[in-house]
């Protein structure tokens, strides 16, 4: 697939506005907006300011034909945006700058906090990412945790993910999950509790006789791996099994081949404690220790992009909350976050690229010229 600019990309969204800001084209706005965000803008206030500051700079590749909005019409604006056709058009996007796709694509939800008011929950995203490429695949938007069920079937099927392991936490361990991902070429490595109450205590009474008796342990089932750092010792052992024909669920999960547990043991301080994890997995031919890999790779999902969305975006502290306009942003700060980890022209953190951004009218040049209308 060609590579797609973000202009052409935005050109052709839907256009549902009211009369009192369609002098401005959309496209338009919603450029000016991710700029500010890769600049470092956490408000419609923030975004105008940037806009006035540079719109000299912003008319040498846009229109601009009646100024910048100000900072009331950027929110009514992005409220009224048509949200299912935005998610639609930045997977579109990102399809074309991943050019190929491998390895593990984590799924897990995250709220942000601050957009609760008293009459709507807080917005609940769940995202794709992928662990190889630190780029956010897609999201959609659930109304809280528990239907997250319901979203991320509906998110599997937004993208292209054939011959990739998606990994999800245990509220997304669901038979019809399970079978979205095998039926889009996908294998899946799904976390194991208690909402699969009869699977998860079959599991765990297996894995957990086997580990305690070291039982038919080898280098291709067991593996074992021991770090130390910042006065903490953590040792962690994981055990697989593909010898599954005694498990009378097996038939209810498509593809699925292997059973898996892993034991870890944290010490701190003088003080041990110890935790076990439960999966299922649907990939053939791989040892413990790959599947330990693509186990720990899921919470690269939580570091490098839920944390770094709080702290680079300050997503947890965005008070927008009307209509749409919660969602949009949402999915503006995806945009931004992918932008700015694919520019590898400047190594650095997130912080450190939009500071840069700000500081260094070359750079955010070349963040324009290589991903805005490239």
């Amino acid at each position: 697939m060609k590579k797609l600019s973000l202009m052409e990309v935005l050109e052709g969204i839907d256009d549902t506005r009211r009369e009192r800001s369609v002098m401005y084209e959309l496209h338009e706005v919603l450029i000016i907006m991710l700029l500010a965000v890769i600049c470092g803008a956490t408000s419609y206030a923030k975004v105008e300011m940037f806009g006035k500051s540079k719109i000299d700079w912003l008319r040498t590749f846009l229109k601009l034909e009646h100024g910048i909005p100000d900072a009331c019409t950027f929110r009514n604006i992005i409220k009224e945006i048509d949200t299912k056709k935005l998610h639609e058009l930045f997977c579109t996007w990102v399809k074309s700058v991943v050019s190929e796709l491998y390895g593990v694509v984590a799924i897990d939800g995250k709220q942000a906090r601050r957009t609760k008011d008293t009459s709507k929950r807080p917005l609940h995203v769940v995202s794709a990412f992928s662990a190889e490429c630190g780029l956010i695949l897609g999201q959609l938007s659930c109304d809280e945790k528990s239907n997250e069920i319901t979203a991320i079937p509906k998110l599997l099927e937004m993208l292209e993910i054939n011959g990739c392991i998606v990994t999800i936490d245990a509220m997304g361990t669901q038979t019809e999950i399970a079978k979205t991902i095998k039926n889009k070429q996908a294998d899946y490595i799904l976390a194991l509790k208690e909402n699969q109450k009869s699977l998860y205590n079959a599991v765990k009474l297996y894995l957990d006789d086997i580990y305690s008796e070291k039982k038919l342990l080898n280098e291709v089932n067991y593996c074992k791996n021991v770090s130390k750092g910042h006065g903490r010792i953590e040792v962690r052992e994981c055990i697989i099994s593909e010898e599954i024909g005694w498990l009378t669920q097996k038939d209810e999960w498509q593809g699925l081949n292997g059973i898996g547990a892993i034991y870890c043991m944290i010490e701190k301080n003088g003080e041990v404690s110890k935790q076990s994890h439960y999966f299922i997995y649907s990939c053939r031919g791989l040892n413990a220790a790959q599947i330990m890999k693509y186990k720990r790779e899921h919470w690269s999902i939580e570091n490098n992009l839920h944390w770094v969305l709080d702290m680079a975006f300050r997503e947890d502290e965005s008070r927008a909350r009307a209509d749409n306009s919660a969602e949009n942003f949402n999915v503006i700060r995806h945009i931004a976050y992918d932008i700015l980890k694919s520019e590898s022209s400047f190594k650095g953190s997130m912080t450190d690229k939009q500071f840069k951004c700000l500081l260094d009218p070359s750079f955010l040049d070349k963040i324009v010229s290589n991903w805005i209308c490239s």
